[in-house]
């Protein structure tokens, strides 16, 4: 069992003197023998402990009764994808750094620290306040499909926008950076995974969450437990069922094609809105929109040439630096020479566009 678990046997002695793993039975000759239901606790313990929690940690999460062995693979899939996404954080930071040298320019003690993690999640969460915010056309849609729900869970709550103040609001979201950036006097939140969520059946009235869906590491699954803990669902979500969506953005239609890739492996609205009974409206993005979201700028455009404003965007990051860096190249020439207005000059009559943002209401 200690060469197929990659550890010592003083290991699984420690795990069972402990009781933190201990086998269902004893051989003739005094051996531990490991059952299959043993063997699948030990994986869960060796998984978190690879993680970095502590001992007493790992004995608190595997010994939740209400947690099955589903819910425990869930759980380590999505915090694998935390720090997958840190590391993809952590490889921009210093791909920065190296273009900035290599050009022979000065690095800040900000940007050194930044690669050695003191600022490691701008590059999907940190640089959400200054940009990310409610904008109130886009929450009066989601508030107005609340209806008259009193209790509201929000999942994958992030720093707290689109959280309604008249409510009675529980928000849940599993990244510490992003819990962290949460306002003073925001609704108290919870660390877990929509895919394993720690509520009783139809606890809430209504279940929101907002454009959080593509970070979830299974994406059907958090949705149909956001069915199972509250009465309603509301999610704002992204369609990649129409024919031909990425050419609906002029962005991604001839700047950033590598953004398709990003959503390959999203699943289809017609699939989502199908695991919890849902409907969906389309929400326009006004020209305005308060919150910096990936569509934000359509008649904006300048607005991506800035850094600040990408590092609030988690696409940025998902397709690498070489690909971002070509895109905005391509960008700035194309709206210093005024291709980019001959190609899009239609839109500066457009209030608002419809560029694929979904609400899907169960």
């Amino acid at each position: 069992m200690a060469e197929l678990a990659g550890v010592s046997v003083r290991t699984l002695h420690h795990y069972d003197e402990i009781r933190l793993v201990r086998p269902s039975a004893r051989t003739a000759a005094g051996y531990r023998a490991y059952s299959a239901g043993d063997v699948e606790r030990l994986r869960e313990v060796l998984a978190y402990r690879r993680l970095g929690f502590g001992l007493r940690e790992v004995a608190e999460l595997v010994g939740d009764p209400s947690t099955d062995a589903v819910a425990h693979l869930r759980r380590l899939r999505g915090l694998l994808l935390e720090r997958r996404n840190r590391a993809e954080a952590m490889v921009a930071a210093i791909d920065r750094e190296l273009e900035a040298r290599a050009r022979g320019l000065k690095v800040t003690p900000e940007e050194q620290l930044e690669m050695l993690g003191a600022r490691l999640y701008d590059a999907i969460g940190g640089a959400y306040p200054a940009t990310r915010r409610t904008e109130p056309r886009i929450a009066a849609q989601i508030w107005d499909a609340l209806g008259d729900a009193r209790t509201v869970l929000n999942v994958g709550a992030g720093t707290g926008s689109y959280e309604p103040a008249d409510r009675d609001v529980t928000a849940v979201e599993p990244s510490a950076v992003m819990r962290g950036q949460r306002p003073a006097g925001a609704a108290p939140c919870v660390a877990a995974a929509a895919e394993s969520l720690p509520f009783e059946d139809r606890s809430f009235d209504v279940a929101m969450a907002v454009s959080t869906v593509h970070h979830w590491g299974d994406p059907i699954a958090g949705l149909r437990e956001m069915r199972r803990v509250a009465h309603r669902v509301v999610v704002l979500t992204f369609d990649t069922d129409e024919p031909g969506w990425q050419d609906r953005f002029w962005l991604t239609r001839d700047y950033l094609p590598e953004f398709a890739a990003v959503l390959a492996e999203f699943p289809s609205l017609a699939g989502m809105a199908g695991a919890i009974g849902a409907r969906a409206e389309p929400v326009p993005i006004p020209w305005d929109c308060a919150d910096g979201l990936f569509e934000a700028y359509w008649r904006r455009p300048a607005a991506y040439l800035e850094d600040r404003v990408r590092r609030a965007m988690s696409v940025w990051t998902r397709v690498g630096p070489e690909a971002e860096q070509r895109a905005v190249r391509s960008l700035g020439d194309d709206l210093d020479s005024g291709r980019w207005a001959v190609r899009n000059g239609d839109l500066a009559d457009l209030d608002a566009a419809d560029l694929g943002l979904r609400l899907l209401i169960a």
